[in-house]
């Protein structure tokens, strides 16, 4: 059974939503305050003073060793701390990545069907065309792949629709990048949180040579640390080192905080903890549709903060309006289409369940019901 509604937050902004569903960020209330501020106390206490300088434009070596050991243990990325570069989150390592890509001759980054429209407006700022790769049930169709200079994927858990790439597909896009020259950008969002299954790997453990590991804190964390990483091919660290500026431009104590925070397991636990939560949210939120609205079907489960709702034919845009009228925030999977998609529309709603606090979960989940057909 659905738990009781409980009461929208008092204190909002005139006229803006109870509740929201919107996919993107944890639960920020969750973010471990006293966690993070134990390891930046010792992070202070023994940082070199030379450590506050301008910095190598590549990040704090702490923090490049700490992500090399982490990310080859839990998402089998192939990374030297040599080949890291720590950005101020994925919007930054995009930007890095255009400049490097138009400089490099690249006129044309393939993107998938369905994904961010900031993240396509970020290359197309750089002067690269953004053409929409074909999308079904096995996940963007690489094979369409012809003359890009690169390709985004989100190969783990495509964003929003919640499949993990086939594994025919995984091999063809790397044999692509190889045969062509090109590279392939792997955002890896929400690696960590995978539930019913081992993780998928990462796919640049397949060829380190060729494919741009992408990571970040802003599902695991949060997005306001700005706080992300870059793996790349040892031939492009100092293109993209350049391309970045010739001084470290992300804060250094969050750098040796995060660094700290991994090396000492807080993060490992961290994670542990949240992946438990946002299972059980998930669940619920399983459970409540499949009473509540027994023709929506819930997709995209298996892993992450979000799951895709698939609704009756026609009906997307009235449920969104619904959900307005309940005071609740919600993207249609409209929102995530892209222009050129090669793909069959489809109605359904992306379900952010990570966004609420735990003491608006309740209520969300109760107006999401409500305006469900």
């Amino acid at each position: 059974m659905i738990p009781p509604a409980v009461d929208a937050p008092r204190r909002r902004p005139p006229g803006s939503p109870a509740y929201s569903l919107v996919p993107g960020t944890p639960d920020l209330a969750a973010f471990p305050r006293a966690e993070w501020l134990r390891a930046a106390r010792r992070a202070l206490a023994t940082a070199p003073s030379d450590a506050l300088g301008y910095g190598d434009p590549r990040g704090r070596p702490e923090l490049r060793t700490a992500l090399a050991g982490y990310l080859a243990r839990v998402r089998g990325v192939r990374a030297d701390p040599e080949t890291i570069l720590v950005t101020a989150g994925f919007s930054h390592a995009l930007r890095v990545l255009g400049t490097l890509l138009r400089a490099r001759g690249v006129r044309a980054v393939a993107v998938e069907s369905y994904g961010l429209d900031a993240h396509w407006s970020l290359l197309r700022d750089a002067g690269l065309a953004t053409p929409a790769l074909p999308y079904d049930e096995l996940g963007t169709e690489t094979g369409a792949l012809t003359g890009e200079g690169a390709v985004l994927l989100t190969p783990a858990h495509q964003f929003p629709m919640g499949t993990a790439l086939h594994p025919d597909r995984r091999t063809a896009v790397v044999e692509w990048a190889r045969r062509t020259g090109a590279l392939v950008l792997e955002d890896d969002y929400d690696g960590e949180f995978r539930y019913d299954r081992q993780p998928v790997g990462a796919l640049q453990g397949l060829d380190p040579g060729r494919v741009v590991h992408l990571g970040t804190t802003s599902k695991s964390l949060a997005p306001g640390l700005r706080l992300g990483w870059m793996v790349l091919p040892p031939s492009l660290v100092e293109e993209a080192a350049a391309a970045k500026g010739r001084i470290d431009t992300v804060g250094v104590l969050d750098q040796l905080t995060l660094a700290e925070f991994l090396t000492s397991g807080a993060y490992d636990r961290h994670v542990r903890s949240a992946r438990l939560r946002y299972r059980r949210r998930r669940d619920a939120l399983a459970a409540a549709v499949a009473e509540r609205a027994p023709g929506v079907r819930v997709t995209g489960i298996a892993a992450g903060l979000h799951a895709v709702l698939r609704l009756p034919p026609g009906s997307e845009q009235s449920v969104v309006q619904a959900a307005t009228w309940q005071g609740l925030a919600l993207h249609g999977l409209a929102f995530h289409r892209h222009p050129e998609a090669v793909a069959e529309p489809a109605d359904a709603l992306v379900v952010g369940y990570g966004t609420p606090s735990d003491s608006a979960w309740a209520g969300a989940l109760e107006a999401l019901c409500r305006a469900l057909p």
